[in-house]
């Protein structure tokens, strides 16, 4: 039996269809890239156009956009959890006989750029988000007397904690993590509210963080 292969072998070229490009809803390998909220949305943020008001702090360059629609990651007021342990928030130390904890007041040393945490002595101090800390840090006030701490940070935060005896001071930990405990300070400063002290790399106010 012949077969007629006259239109399968007429010389003409067959015209070629661009191949539509699906894209696989569960391909683990699809880039977030800049179509993406993810950033600010696994910080607990909401991006929303900055003309908007914040109850708290934005973050840049963390919403999807153009430029000009000029969208910034809302980070609300407590956006870390609760740093010394056996308490329901974090309380900033008020006005005693040795100064204030409120970030901006001002004492014998000048401007406080720093937040005072209300803790007890020796209480537990958790990480109040996740990330990496580095290493040991110390400070001096003008009487020569050095407090010691620790350095957390991750790719958004960096803050310093003092007056706090860490666990370790290498390696990764998790949101809600025992950090170290609280050094006493009535033996040096009689009267004073025991307290960490909360300062960020940066010299900025964490008032709106915690």
């Amino acid at each position: 039996m012949k077969r007629n292969y006259t239109r399968a072998h007429d010389g003409k070229p067959k015209a070629v269809t661009p191949r539509k490009k699906v894209k696989k809803a569960g391909n683990k390998n699809i880039s977030m890239g800049p179509g993406s909220d993810t950033s600010c949305t696994k910080l607990g943020g909401i991006c929303q156009p900055k003309r908007l008001i914040c109850q708290g702090r934005y973050l840049k360059d963390k919403c999807s956009g153009a430029k000009t629609q000029n969208r910034h990651c809302c980070m609300p007021f407590g956006a870390w959890s609760v740093l010394c342990a056996g308490y329901h928030n974090n309380r900033v130390r008020a006005c005693d006989v040795h100064g204030c904890g409120a970030f901006n007041s001002r004492g014998v040393k000048g401007f406080h750029k720093a937040v005072d945490l209300v803790c007890d002595d020796y209480g537990i101090v958790n990480a109040p988000f996740s990330g990496s800390l580095v290493g040991p840090v110390s400070q001096k006030d003008t009487a020569g007397i050095q407090y010691d701490g620790i350095k957390l940070l991750n790719d958004v935060y960096c803050v310093k904690i003092f007056n706090v005896r860490p666990f370790h001071y290498i390696g990764p930990v998790d949101q809600g993590e025992p950090l170290g405990y609280v050094l006493p300070l009535q033996e040096r400063f009689p009267g004073i509210t025991s307290h960490l002290e909360l300062q960020m790399c940066d010299g900025t106010d964490p008032s709106p963080l915690i």
